[in-house]
């Protein structure tokens, strides 16, 4: 039985760090493409070179050539300009819009029957130009945003009532920018709510409201926190790894239940536009999304960031995308 391919658009940070952690995992095969020259044949041969001390065996190969994805199973967009300190996620639009263009055309070109999966920022502009340019089934067209932000709102969480992140839920909804949207009400420890401990460690329910909103700020501002202290780029570890975890429940079909910015056709309100809510991820893509009732303050938060959303989406058509 022959492996899966994955094809990576984009050998930045985030695209390096992807393929090296594909294959350790042997999730698939995979093609690093990039625009400039010899960076992907580099960053492949080194990650390949490791496969005999890191114990994996997959198939690495980086490419300046659309036709190298040809066949693939999956593709994962990065491709675009990284934010710099004192930009905000807006300010990328124009020239990230024209390389998502490009991008588009070449995978509809060579890998027509694939799903994918966008990184590119602003996640949710860049998501709904791919779709537009390839045509491709919106339910195969996903943003990456939720999973990462989720993890970011957990790992505070984590931290506050030192306990292990792993027992943690907590999902963050809405657009991929400083509106989204972390639904405080559902977030618990294996079961018990955030906010009950909260309480009870500084006994006084105030006091809870306030550590848990000085969390969700950090949440909504954590990649600018990351790019204010590199000072020479963005987070690349955190995005890739949630990449890799939506990747191998499409691949395996786990239908795992993911925060994922997924094309709504009604749900919550929303029609004909990709939103950060629940989906469950398989083979086929979005396999569904999962629809829960939200209080009065869930929903006016949310429906700020739909609203940011179609801004965005608004913006980028007026510059002609």
């Amino acid at each position: 039985m022959s492996r899966k391919k994955i094809a990576l658009i984009g050998g930045g940070q985030i695209g390096g760090v992807l393929a090296q952690m594909i294959a350790q995992k042997e999730l698939a095969d995979v093609v690093l493409f990039d625009i400039v020259e010899d960076l992907p044949q580099g960053k492949t041969l080194d990650i390949a070179e490791a496969s005999r001390i890191d114990g994996f065996d997959v198939s690495l190969k980086g490419t300046n050539e659309y036709k190298d994805v040809e066949g693939a199973d999956l593709i994962i967009v990065t491709a675009g300009l990284p934010r710099k300190p004192g930009m905000s996620r807006d300010d990328l639009l124009t020239t990230n819009a024209k390389i998502m263009k490009q991008v588009a055309e070449g995978v509809k070109e060579h890998a027509p029957n694939a799903i994918s999966i966008i990184i590119s920022n602003p996640l949710d502009a860049m998501v709904t130009l791919y779709q537009k340019v390839t045509g491709f089934p919106h339910h195969k067209v996903i943003g990456q945003a939720g999973v990462l932000d989720s993890s970011r709102f957990s790992t505070f969480i984590a931290w506050e009532l030192n306990v292990s992140v792993k027992d943690i839920n907590a999902m963050v909804l809405g657009g991929h920018g400083d509106t989204m949207v972390p639904i405080i009400r559902y977030a618990n420890v294996n079961g018990i709510p955030v906010m009950e401990l909260l309480e009870k460690k500084y006994k006084s329910a105030d006091k809870a409201k306030e550590v848990m909103a000085a969390m969700v700020q950090r949440t909504k501002m954590a990649g600018g926190e990351v790019v204010k202290l590199l000072k020479t780029g963005s987070a690349f570890y955190s995005p890739a790894s949630a990449a890799v975890a939506m990747a191998e429940a499409i691949l395996k079909d786990q239908r795992r239940i993911m925060p994922a910015c997924a094309y709504l056709k009604g749900e919550f309100g929303v029609d004909g536009y990709y939103v950060g809510v629940p989906a469950a991820l398989g083979e086929k893509g979005v396999e569904s999304v999962m629809e829960f009732s939200l209080d009065e303050e869930e929903t006016a938060a949310l429906s700020k960031s739909i609203d940011a959303v179609k801004t965005l989406v608004v913006d980028m058509e007026r510059l002609g995308f």
